[in-house]
């Protein structure tokens, strides 16, 4: 097996029904979707937030505590943390080696002795503050997001000297922490550092980090943190977590507690804690999840709502929630095996993280809304019409720069029968002995052909992913039809196999009319467009001159289109017919029924949902009304 691996990597004795592949047994091609975005990251995404890093102050509040910057604390108390994604995002993408050299020698500079580092409770205004706010201070939250930067540096370059010097510092703040905590009850407002502590163990075999992990799991929902204005339940510490029943809170801390919490049961044995984290999982996937994959409908606290409050205009849908509910989908996916995982992977990173960042790599969306009203004030950075740079809470930047870095990670897994391809884009996948080359246009195109490049002339598995989403499967082996036999949601292929065979595995992409829950008052009498794992919306730069978005409705009796396109950036349109409807003139409120004003017919473009905003500013939706039935 190689040394370099990807950033989950259970033990050989952990409950794990799949294993995650070496880092360098799967290489994305740029010509796919999924490799284009990688490539993106490392030429625009990157750059530019180590850039912001030095423009916003990040590098020198760091400066500060070694005592070569005197500028005043700048951003967010927990500003640590992006430099720290930042350095995991160089790790895993293997560029940036200026910045990871500067960085690695800055953060041993400014570590105390006893392993504490954190630039702003390191401030002498602070000092005295150190570990008294735990409710508030993000500072083991900090404290994961550079040890997590360690286990990037120890997966990706064992052998570099400042990689070695990134996890030197990170197993400081670790044993602090295991020094502090280990027999205490308290945890911190922010899940984050019991997953980083875990991948910590499956690095260095210390067992302590596993065992803080896992007191910290077991630590929360025991009213040990301070109430704040958000109440108990926004900390996940209203009840234990093993006694819970639904999700609920802060829709990030939530994910991490979760994602903690699988890898505590994987490592542990502990299958009851596993089947919680599946429970909860599925609590957020049925009645709390908008159809983009995105989470949290409440701006106020960032939290989930009741269930099925899922306005489009509202949503709140933070990005890293989305990266937070990826990386969780992954995890309960190797521990599990069921390709529900794998589907919500897709359509969260297709959709719902996507949908974050800018064609030009270099602006984001901090909350992803499904509806953007005719009149909206786009002037404030908390719902901006379009994506910005930056933000002064800037956690989604980089925390998108370190996932793209390591996309190619979650693509495929191995296990003692064969290989297992879970998502869908050109490239290469190797590991033990077998393997296939991807050639696909995937999502634009339903067809995805694998070719065998090297085996082991033993028989083995190739397992390729049906999404739930597809309803006809075709299949070819050697240009000759195969049964397409799906089960658990995957074509299992066993045989011997040789260089050069090819399999063309045909998903059909039929446009869908979705419609939500009837419980999901916001969206009654609307439907939604889908094409394959990809939402559609509706924007008003394709709307004729003087029609305004919300007076559109759509014809469900008249057929839709699909249009491809070789150049511009929308590969895959739908030309959907439309009816505009006239402004009745009522007033706010009238008599019911409402006077009938379905006016003349029309056809509308439809652009992928992750595509919105690249252009002017304006209004878009993804839920689309039906014109009423004539009466």
């Amino acid at each position: 097996m190689s040394d370099l691996q990807g950033p989950v990597v259970p033990t050989p004795d952990a409950l794990s029904a799949l294993r995650p592949l070496p880092a360098d047994a799967v290489q994305l091609s740029a010509t796919g979707l999924l490799g284009g975005w990688q490539a993106r990251n490392a030429e625009a995404t990157l750059p530019h937030c180590i850039d912001q890093l030095g423009v916003h102050g990040n590098l020198t509040n760091l400066r500060r505590v070694t005592g070569d910057a005197d500028a005043e604390f700048a951003g967010m108390w927990f500003a640590d943390t992006d430099v720290h994604k930042a350095l995991e995002a160089a790790f895993w993408s293997g560029t940036a080696s200026g910045f990871v050299d500067e960085v690695a020698a800055l953060l041993e500079k400014a570590q105390d002795p006893d392993g504490y580092l954190d630039s702003f409770y390191q401030d002498p205004a602070h000092r005295d503050r150190q570990w008294t706010e735990l409710h508030y201070s993000h500072e083991m939250y900090t404290a994961g997001h550079l040890i997590q930067a360690g286990v990037a540096a120890a997966r990706s370059a064992p052998d570099d000297p400042s990689a070695q010097q990134v996890l030197s510092v990170a197993r400081r703040f670790a044993d602090l922490l295991v020094q502090r905590y280990g027999q205490s009850n308290e945890v911190d407002g922010h899940p984050e550092v019991e997953t980083a502590l875990a991948e910590l163990y499956r690095v260095t075999g210390h067992r302590p980090y596993l065992e803080l992990a896992a007191r910290f799991v077991g630590n929360r929902g025991h009213g040990t943190l301070d109430d704040s204005r958000f109440g108990p339940r926004y900390f996940q510490d209203h009840e234990p977590l093993r006694e819970s029943t639904e999700v609920t809170g802060h829709v990030v801390r939530m994910q991490y507690l979760l994602a903690g919490a699988v890898d505590v049961a994987v490592e542990t044995g502990d299958r009851e804690l596993l089947d919680v984290a599946e429970r909860l999982w599925d609590s957020a996937l049925e009645s709390r999840t908008y159809i983009t994959g995105g989470q949290g409908s409440r701006h106020r606290d960032e939290a989930f709502g009741d269930p099925y409050e899922l306005p489009p205009d509202r949503a709140y849908a933070e990005t890293c929630a989305a990266i937070g509910s990826f990386q969780l989908a992954w995890r309960l996916l190797l521990a599990t095996g069921k390709v529900k995982y794998a589907d919500e992977m897709e359509r969260v990173l297709h959709n719902g993280i996507a949908g974050s960042t800018a064609l030009s790599g270099k602006e984001f969306f901090y909350s992803n809304p499904l509806q953007l009203r005719t009149g909206h004030d786009g002037s404030h950075e908390d719902a901006p019409s379009q994506r910005l740079s930056w933000y002064s809470c800037a956690c989604c930047p980089p925390n998108l720069a370190r996932l793209m870095a390591s996309l190619h990670a979650y693509l495929a897994t191995g296990d003692a029968d064969g290989l297992q391809l879970h998502l869908y884009s050109a490239g290469v996948v190797a590991s033990g002995g077998h393997a296939v080359q991807m050639e696909t246009n995937y999502p634009w195109d339903e067809q995805v052909t694998v070719t065998v490049s090297e085996t082991s002339g033993s028989p083995w598995a190739l397992s390729l992913r049906v999404p739930a989403w597809c309803n006809d499967v075709r299949l070819s082996i050697n240009g000759a039809s195969a049964r397409a036999h799906v089960e658990a949601g995957y074509l299992r292929l066993h045989r011997v196999w040789h260089p050069g065979d090819r399999i063309v595995l045909t998903l059909a992409m039929p446009t869908r009319l979705v419609s939500a829950h009837p419980r999901v008052d916001a969206t009654r009498g609307a439907v939604a467009l889908v094409r394959g794992p990809l939402v559609y919306c509706l924007e008003q730069a394709d709307v004729p001159a003087g029609v305004v978005l919300e007076d559109l409705s759509l014809d469900p009796h008249s057929p839709l289109a699909v249009a491809f396109h070789r150049a511009g950036p929308f590969p895959v349109t739908l030309q959907v017919p439309v009816r505009t409807s006239a402004v009745p003139d009522t007033g706010l409120y009238g008599a019911w029924p409402p006077p009938a004003t379905t006016g003349p017919s029309a056809v509308v473009t439809a652009i992928p949902y992750f595509l919105w905003a690249n252009r002017a500013a304006g209004p878009m939706r993804v839920w689309i009304p039906l014109s009423p039935s004539p009466r």
